[in-house]
C-alpha cells in the first residue's frame, strides 16, 4: 500500500495531466485541421467544437472533459491513503490543468466541463437538479453556455441543503470562480458585439452566436 505523501503526490500529478489533455484542440486538429483556439469564441471547449466542428464532436469533447474532472477525483479516492482534502485539491488541479495545459503553452479552456465532472462526482444528486434546469434555460434562451453556468451555481445550494456539508459549500463556491473569472473577457466581448444585454442573454436560435 502506498504511503500517504506518495499517494497524494501521485493523485495531484495525475489530476493535472488528466485535466490538461486538450480534447477540443485534438478533435479540431484531427477532424478539420483547425486550432480551435483561433476560431469562433477562441475557447478550447466543447461549445466551440459544437459550433465549428460538429454536434457529435462537441458532444464527444464535452463528455471527455467532464470525465477528466470526475476521473481526477476517482483516482484520488482509489488511492486509499489519500485524505478527503487531497481529493478536493485533485479536482481543483484537474480544472486548472484544463485551463492551463502544459502541452499548449498553458492556453486552454475556461474549465467549465471538468468542473461539472468534479462537482457531479462529489454530489451526484446535483445532476438531478442541474440538468433539468440547464435544459429549461436552453429552451428559453437558446444560450447553452449561460444555461449550464447557471446550472453549476446550484451546487453550493445542493451541498448545503441536500448534503449538509459545509466543506462542499465552500469548495464548490470557490471552484465556480475559476471558469467565471476566465469567462469575463468573453462576456465583455459578447456585450460589445450584441449591443445589449438582452441580445447577449436571449438568442434568436442556437446558431445565433456573438
Amino acid at each position: 500500500m502506498l504511503n500517504e505523501p506518495f499517494a497524494i503526490a501521485i493523485a495531484l500529478i495525475a489530476a493535472y495531466f488528466l485535466g490538461s489533455i486538450p480534447t477540443a484542440y485534438i478533435v479540431g486538429r484531427l477532424r478539420k485541421g483547425i486550432d480551435i483556439r483561433q476560431v469562433g469564441s477562441r475557447n478550447m471547449g466543447a461549445m466551440n467544437v459544437f459550433y465549428n466542428v460538429g454536434f457529435l464532436y462537441g458532444l464527444l469533447v464535452l463528455l471527455t472533459d467532464i470525465g477528466k474532472g470526475a476521473a481526477a477525483i476517482a483516482l484520488a479516492r482509489y488511492l486509499l491513503e489519500v485524505p478527503v482534502s487531497a481529493e478536493l485539491i485533485a479536482g481543483a488541479i484537474a480544472v486548472l490543468g484544463h485551463s492551463f495545459p502544459v502541452w499548449l503553452r498553458f492556453r486552454g479552456g475556461k474549465g467549465g466541463a471538468p468542473l461539472i465532472g468534479v462537482l457531479v462526482f462529489l454530489m451526484p444528486w446535483g445532476l438531478a437538479i442541474a440538468f433539468p434546469l440547464f435544459a429549461l434555460l436552453t429552451l428559453l434562451t437558446r444560450f447553452p453556455t449561460l444555461s449550464y453556468s447557471i446550472g453549476l451555481f446550484i451546487f453550493p445550494f445542493v451541498a448545503w441543503l441536500i448534503y449538509n456539508n459545509g466543506v462542499y459549500v465552500l469548495y464548490s463556491s470557490l471552484m465556480l470562480l475559476i471558469p467565471f473569472i476566465r469567462y469575463i473577457p468573453r462576456i465583455k466581448e459578447m456585450r460589445t458585439k450584441g449591443g445589449s444585454w438582452k441580445h447577449v442573454v436571449l438568442r434568436r436560435n442556437m446558431k445565433d452566436r456573438l
